[in-house]
Formats: C-alpha cells, sequence, structure tokens
C-alpha cells in the first residue's frame, strides 16, 4: 500500500533565512546588533555549569516567568513560557480554534500568522492595510464580526511596516468583539512612548499579550511569552508541550531579565541606531525626491516602499548587505554604525546609478 502525503503538506514550503555568512552585513532579521556584556556572559556561564543535565526543565518555568514577571511589572502567575513567540503562536492556533473556524490578522504581518491556520486547517482572513500601512479599530471590528471570527492577532508595532497603533485603539478592539484578540508586543520596547497592553490581561476575558526575547539580544536562546488572566494562563498550561522551554534556555533567561540596567540601557542604544538610520535614509530622499517612501518607525527597523525593490535588493546583495525584501518594499534592521553606514552608502549608490 503506498503512502500518499495530504494535501497541506503538499503545499507546505518551509521557511527559508539569509544563511549567517561571514562578510555579510545581516540586516534582515531584526535581530539585536549587540551581545550580551561580557560580565553577564561569565554570570550565566557560572550558572550553566550548576544545571542538573541528567533532569527535566520546569515544566511551568517559574522561575524565569518570575523574573519576566518583575522585568516588565506584571503578575507572573498570568504568564506563560514558551520555545519562542513562534511555538505559543501555534499553540494559540491550534488549540483555542476548530477546524474550519477563523482567525482574523492583517496584510502585510508576521507572516506565520497566516502559515499556522494552514496546518490547523482554519480559516485565514487578512485585512489589507494599502499603501500607508494603516487598519482601524473599526475594521478590526467589522471584519471580525463579518466573518464570525474566533481569534483575531495581530503585531503592536506591526512587524514589517515599522507602524503601531495606540494603547488606547487596542483595547477599543479587545472591548468590542467576541473574539480572542492576540496581540504580538515583539517590538513594543522600542516605541519612546509605549503602548503596551501588559498589565490589563486580568481585565478582559479575551486578551492574550505575546513577548519576545530575540529582539534584547537574546535570539539564540529562543524564548518568548504570553501574557494572560489566569484562566486563559491555566489553558495554554494544559495545552503546551510538559517541558517546552529547556533548562539551558531557562536559565539564560532568568539571569539575563534580572539585569533591568543592561537590558534598558541595550534598548535606548538600539533606539538610538534606529533614529539615525531613520534620519540618515530621510536625508536620502531629501536629496532623491519621491524616489521612495520612509515610515516613521516606532521600532527597531526602518521600511521602505518604491517600484525598484527587486533590483534594489539585488544591487545591495552584490554589496554585502542583506535586507528583508516583500513585494514593493523593503525592511532594514538598524544595526551598528559600520552596518548602518554601509547601507545607507550602497542604497544611495543605487539611486544615483539609476539617474
Amino acid at each position: 500500500m503506498a503512502y500518499h502525503i495530504n494535501e497541506k503538506l503538499q503545499q507546505l514550503k518551509p521557511y527559508i533565512p539569509v544563511a549567517e555568512t561571514k562578510g555579510i552585513t545581516h540586516l534582515d532579521a531584526n535581530e539585536s546588533f549587540l551581545n550580551l556584556p561580557d560580565d553577564l556572559l561569565q554570570k550565566i556561564a557560572a550558572a550553566v555549569q550548576q544545571i542538573a543535565f541528567n533532569r527535566y526543565p520546569d515544566p511551568y518555568a517559574v522561575e524565569l516567568c518570575k523574573a519576566f514577571g518583575e522585568y516588565y511589572h506584571i503578575n507572573p502567575n498570568h504568564v506563560t513560557a514558551g520555545n519562542g513567540s513562534d511555538e505559543l503562536i501555534n499553540i494559540l492556533i491550534s488549540n483555542f480554534l476548530m477546524k474550519g473556524e477563523t482567525v482574523v490578522t492583517t496584510a502585510p504581518d508576521f507572516s506565520m500568522y497566516a502559515f499556522y491556520p494552514k496546518l490547523a486547517e482554519t480559516n485565514c482572513v487578512e485585512i489589507c492595510k494599502g499603501n500607508e500601512f494603516t487598519v482601524t479599530p473599526e475594521q478590526f471590528t467589522q471584519t471580525v464580526q463579518e466573518t464570525h471570527a474566533r481569534m483575531l492577532l495581530f503585531s503592536n508595532p506591526c512587524n514589517p511596516t515599522s507602524l503601531g497603533l495606540t494603547k488606547q485603539q487596542v483595547l477599543q478592539v479587545v472591548q468590542n468583539v467576541d473574539a480572542l484578540v492576540v496581540v504580538d508586543e515583539a517590538y513594543m520596547d522600542f516605541w519612546e512612548e509605549p503602548q503596551s497592553v501588559l498589565g490589563e490581561e486580568d481585565k478582559y476575558e479575551n486578551l492574550i499579550i505575546l513577548k519576545t526575547c530575540s529582539k534584547m539580544g537574546l535570539a539564540a536562546i529562543r524564548l518568548g511569552f504570553a501574557v494572560a488572566n489566569a484562566s486563559l494562563t491555566g489553558i495554554l498550561h494544559a495545552a503546551k508541550s510538559p517541558y517546552n522551554v529547556n533548562s539551558l534556555t531557562q536559565c539564560i533567561g532568568t539571569i539575563a531579565l534580572q539585569e533591568h540596567d543592561t537590558l534598558k540601557a541595550n534598548i535606548q542604544k538600539i533606539q538610538k541606531s534606529r533614529a539615525s538610520l531613520q534620519k540618515e535614509t530621510e536625508n536620502i530622499l531629501n536629496r532623491h525626491p519621491h524616489a521612495f517612501q520612509l515610515y516613521k518607525s516606532c521600532t527597531n527597523f526602518v521600511t521602505l516602499r518604491f517600484p525598484q525593490v527587486e533590483a534594489c535588493y539585488r544591487y545591495l546583495m552584490e554589496h554585502q548587505i542583506s535586507v528583508r525584501k516583500f513585494p514593493a518594499f523593503l525592511r532594514v534592521t538598524a544595526g551598528s554604525k559600520t552596518e548602518n553606514h554601509a547601507f545607507l552608502s550602497a542604497f544611495e549608490s543605487f539611486f544615483e546609478e539609476e539617474k
């Protein structure tokens, strides 16, 4: 008897990131350009030696969730740790939706929001943002109502547009839909005027907030969190794998999240890099009027829309600079001064040669 792969798997294509190649300036993955400082690395190295590698990790990552709660000033009992926020997104879609039910998201937004519903055999409806990359609370509410959606999932601020909704706008949506609202705040730490809804989770039956450590210099350990009221947190604890966050990640994450001053200082450095990248890109636009559209970023990257995206992407790669390409726009991660300069120089050269 022959085994036949089902249709949803036949159409499946793996996510292929740009390979970390020596000599390439990588501004494509929204990672932090700052590694952890040496003194913190030494503290982590000493703690790792105390791990009992023959034992399973704490299934609820209690100490880790406590450190996360203290860092963000929230109740640690409302926190679920995950193997990256990707795992938590998968858990939410696979378990909080039944086959054939609908999740609403936006386009463009994080690509995995539309990927996981295909595996879970649920429907995904995307609200198209248009050229200005905006969406209103009213659009969210109307689409959820019209589609009878059971879940609304979006990033705030948005990856890859670099734009965000205010706290009041997000809560307006939460209050006006009969669906679970999942707000991915992966980039909220970089908004100079934070609009986070962390701390509001206990007031609502239908709110879950996702966070990640990947943007604060801990991408290597794959660590994310879901924050929700006690009832939803209990369901997440029941639905996740028993030992989903390994002992190394728990150990490193706990120590790093206790270093409040270090993490916040690094975030400020990234904000400064983003502001410089934004300003210098604006200067290029002033020298090349109407060449591209630049959006005011509140994340750790800038977004540029223009017709020659494909040609520009190839040009940048030829100059050993990797950015993230989307249809009609580029996303450029804020890097070190040297990395930013390399991008800005090549980017302007592209338009000079286009004349």
